[in-house]
């Protein structure tokens, strides 16, 4: 797919939106990857590391997803726009905001990703202290109510690695308002990356059926943005 993100008028929310609706087996990892962590929460990778990985991978977009923190993002975001500054007519990839929300759905602990928020909102300061939130807050309902009031949109990650059948939580998780699911993910880590067949289908199925977009990211956790460990 091709997005011209150097001349798209479109919002940061509605260019992720469009990336989104592309979002197939083959765009992960080497065109987009919206799951990874940093130091900043339980990653092995520098936020700088990761971000120049990103370039030469000649990735088209991506989102740092630690866990209840931005400060990986943060620190990338600043040194991507300085790389920008001294690199003019070199392909930048786009950097959203993101961050990797654990919540409770069904009764059980799942993980929501936050994209594309305004950082400064405080609908999302709960969710941006390092540790997990408690009582309401920790509800999925109000994460991704949270996650709108923020103007970004809300996934459910790895929707097959939970407690509970991905056909019980996806759609629980949409009567909570979710507006993605990661589609695509290599449940059993495979080398090369490549996402799992048979999970990846049934979410598809579930997000065709209740319109929902598919995202895809590694989960990288090492020191390999192509890896999950």
């Amino acid at each position: 797919m091709v997005v011209n993100f150097a001349r798209t008028t479109a919002s940061t929310k509605n260019l992720l939106k469009q990336v989104f609706e592309n979002i197939d087996a083959h765009s992960c990892p080497q065109l987009f990857n919206f799951h990874m962590h940093t130091v900043h929460s339980d990653g092995r990778l520098q936020p700088i590391d990761l971000i120049e990985q990103a370039i030469a991978i000649g990735l088209k977009g991506l989102a740092i997803t630690d866990h209840h923190t931005i400060g990986g993002y943060q620190v990338a975001q600043s040194w991507l726009k300085d790389w920008k500054w001294n690199n003019p007519h070199a392909a930048i990839p786009h950097l959203w905001t993101g961050v990797e929300v654990n919540a409770n759905l069904l009764d059980i602990e799942v993980h929501i990703l936050a994209y594309a928020f305004e950082p400064e909102s405080p609908s999302m300061k709960p969710y941006l202290q390092r540790k997990p939130t408690t009582g309401k807050e920790y509800q999925a309902f109000n994460v991704i109510e949270s996650i709108h009031e923020a103007g970004g949109l809300a996934v459910l990650a790895h929707p097959a690695r939970y407690k509970r059948s991905l056909f019980d939580l996806i759609p629980a998780a949409v009567n909570s308002g979710i507006d993605g699911v990661e589609a695509f993910y290599a449940y059993n880590n495979p080398s090369p990356w490549q996402p799992s067949v048979i999970e990846s289908e049934q979410v598809q199925k579930l997000a065709n059926e209740y319109g929902l977009f598919n995202t895809c990211g590694t989960d990288t956790h090492g020191l390999n943005l192509l890896q999950r460990l």
